[in-house]
């Protein structure tokens, strides 16, 4: 059997990316997040779940459907998510926002589907999902260089998966263990998939996605496009979506009648105390509610402009890799909470699309320079992170917690900006060279 031997550049750039990793694991875990929870403690909040805390809602609400019948969107039940979660109910004047925000907000099949995890104590039940959300998300990073058409050396894929894990967007989705890793990993299978011409399993893949509705609505709007414009060859798509969202919606219905009225209501409560999207976060309380309308419209607009014209682009192509990828760039910005990092691990399609690709657009300055940009901003928290670990002893506790601690998690928001950048200016190099072939 022959053997292919590793560079030692290659072994270099692996054991760089396993100690920044290492870094940043400490970081968060062993320093962030035990601050985040002395300050909880110190508000009163400090006596319920931590570590899992976003899936405790569907655990619990699945248990007491499976168990007692109860409604998971019902008065009682939000109270015991937030005794649960925080040791007490909620008290409005400290969070600032009606007990029901902190409820239940998922759609009922989300129980349905999490039922047999119900059925087990959810002190093993965190545990088990955490590894299972780390196991999808190094399948994600696989599943999407395959959906983008991409190769990677085992070095790079290697690198890639190491920082992706360690990353502080997936780092939070893990503690907190939530769904939109499940969700990204169903995503990227389901356009694996649509690339090999698995048109209804992709479908039914992407379905299920609907888990988290929000994060979906722009690239499930596109992919019904595109079905649509050539419905004879894609119309196995449409029916794969449609079957699987029947067969969850029909199943949920069963169990809970009213589930779809009462999760409507949640999901407008929700939206008026949630926090705004990055667009108007970033921007602060000043600027924010004028300037960030406009810059979401016009996101909006771009994203339809670009979804019209890339409708009848092959699912291999490198044109629909890129719109795919820009399109949840764009979700991230326009659509999602901007306090929701997990939700970041969206732009991962983006984000190694640009790693992989970059070298064919840099002959462009505007690219160079938002790449260099993006790049920092991407990079900040693994270079940070060292630092902040090795002056932790050497610096006041007041000096280090209001200063230097939240260093490497500085750049987070700005990093969708700079992916969306950089996709766009991809897709405007790319038509301008066929416009001038």
């Amino acid at each position: 059997m022959s053997t292919v031997a590793i560079p030692r550049k290659s072994y270099g750039l692996i054991v760089v990316a396993i100690v920044c990793a290492a870094c940043m694991v400490y970081y968060h875990l062993g320093l962030f997040v035990p601050q985040v929870l002395n300050v909880r403690a110190a508000e009163g909040f400090g006596k319920g779940y931590s570590f899992g805390a976003d899936f405790y809602p569907i655990w619990l609400t699945a248990r007491q459907g499976l168990l007692d019948h109860r409604d998971p969107y019902s008065p009682q039940t939000t109270r015991q998510i937030q005794i649960d979660l925080f040791g007490r109910s909620v008290d409005t004047r400290v969070f600032g926002a009606p007990p029901e925000y902190w409820t239940f907000a998922y759609p009922a099949f989300a129980d349905v589907l999490f039922w047999p995890l119900a059925l087990l104590p959810f002190s093993s039940v965190r545990v088990g999902f955490a590894v299972i959300l780390a196991i999808v998300t190094v399948f994600s990073v696989i599943l999407w260089l395959r959906a983008l058409r991409l190769r990677a050396s085992p070095t790079a894929m290697f690198s890639v998966i190491v920082l992706a894990l360690s990353s502080y967007a997936v780092l939070e989705g893990l503690f907190a263990e939530q769904l939109g890793l499940l969700v990204g990993f169903l995503l990227a299978a389901s356009l694996a998939a649509l690339v090999r011409q698995r048109l209804f399993f992709s479908g039914t893949l992407l379905a299920l996605t609907l888990l988290k509705p929000q994060t979906m609505v722009l690239i499930a709007a596109y992919l019904l496009l595109w079905s649509l414009a050539q419905w004879r060859a894609r119309w196995q798509f449409v029916a794969g979506l449609s079957l699987m969202s029947l067969l969850l919606g029909a199943s949920s219905l069963l169990v809970w009648p009213h589930w779809i009225p009462e999760w409507l209501h949640v999901l407008r409560g929700y939206r008026q105390y949630s926090p705004p999207p990055l667009a108007s976060y970033v921007l602060g309380n000043l600027i924010g509610p004028r300037v960030s309308p406009i810059l979401t419209v016009m996101l909006l607009a771009g994203a339809f402009v670009l979804a019209l014209r890339m409708r009848r682009v092959s699912a291999t192509s490198v044109e629909f890799g890129l719109t795919v990828s820009l399109l949840l760039a764009v979700t991230t910005i326009a659509v999602l909470a901007g306090q929701a990092v997990y939700d970041h691990v969206l732009l991962l399609p983006g984000v190694i699309l640009i790693t992989l690709s970059w070298r064919g657009f840099a002959k462009s300055l505007p690219f160079r320079v938002v790449l260099g940009i993006t790049a920092l901003a991407v990079f900040w928290q693994w270079i940070a992170a060292p630092l902040v670990i090795a002056t932790r002893p050497i610096l006041s506790q007041e000096f280090f917690r209001s200063v230097v601690l939240t260093l490497p998690i500085r750049t987070a928001a700005s990093i969708p900006f700079g992916v969306c950048a950089l996709l766009g200016l991809m897709i405007w190099q790319g038509t301008r060279k066929k416009v001038a072939r």
